[in-house]
């Protein structure tokens, strides 16, 4: 059973109430974790949160095949404080400029995040002081930690030795992985300097080679699969 889909307060209380209909339907698959969608995090700031729509949809295409499991392959887009955000086991949030949490919003996704959700978040070159500064509003009192690659993400189902670099941005700094813990889960991923999710995007819009997709497509399954496997 994975866990994650299945932590969200909203629905705690009718966990058992649900499952006897579900078992009836025949529906277990798609509640225990078989089908899931990825929201986009919109947020204010000037940054632009929405750019290369495609990436969600290939990536998602891609981890139904290798782990045959059943998708939703379109992305949905929410705001932080949005009621439907709880809808979404995994956010995904990039960008290349600024980025402005209000209060509402800071407190309806450190409420997400605790109560099961999972925030991911790639650097598209520009957004690293913004991202920090805000995602100490959700979490002031956690810091983000860097992950070696021999954290359970580099091996979660492909085998990394080091963070990819997809882009590169600044070539005299390393690559590098952040996370924030709650209650021992991992509930934010915070890649800098690597920019695998322009990995994901369509051939012809960054013009990435194909290996270089592919390695930035298999390292996407496994956030997924480490986020699903806490």
């Amino acid at each position: 059973m994975n866990s994650r889909n299945n932590r969200f307060d909203p629905v705690r209380n009718l966990f058992f109430c649900l499952l006897i209909a579900v078992l009836t339907l025949g529906l277990v698959g798609n509640v225990f974790g078989r089908e899931f969608q990825m929201a986009r995090l919109q947020y204010d700031g000037g940054g632009d949160w929405y750019n290369d729509p495609c990436k969600i949809p290939n990536l998602m295409e891609f981890y139904s095949r290798k782990i045959e499991s059943e998708v939703i392959e379109e992305q949905a887009v929410v705001r932080a404080d949005d009621e439907e955000i709880f809808d979404y086991p995994i956010v995904f949030m990039t960008g290349h400029g600024n980025i402005d949490f209000s209060e509402a919003e800071a407190s309806s996704l450190r409420s997400y995040l605790k109560s099961g959700g999972f925030l991911y978040a790639d650097d598209d070159y520009g957004m690293d002081e913004a991202f920090r500064r805000e995602i100490d509003k959700v979490f002031p009192d956690r810091p983000l930690v860097e992950l070696s690659p021999e954290h359970p993400l580099f091996s979660s189902y492909f085998e990394f030795d080091e963070l990819p670099r997809i882009h590169e941005h600044y070539p005299d700094d390393p690559p590098q992985a952040f996370g924030i813990q709650v209650d021992g889960e991992w509930v934010v991923l915070y890649t800098f300097n690597t920019n695998i999710a322009d990995g994901w995007a369509s051939p012809e819009v960054h013009g990435n080679p194909p290996e270089v997709r592919k390695t930035a497509l298999r390292f996407g399954v496994n956030i997924i699969s480490w986020v699903f496997g806490q």
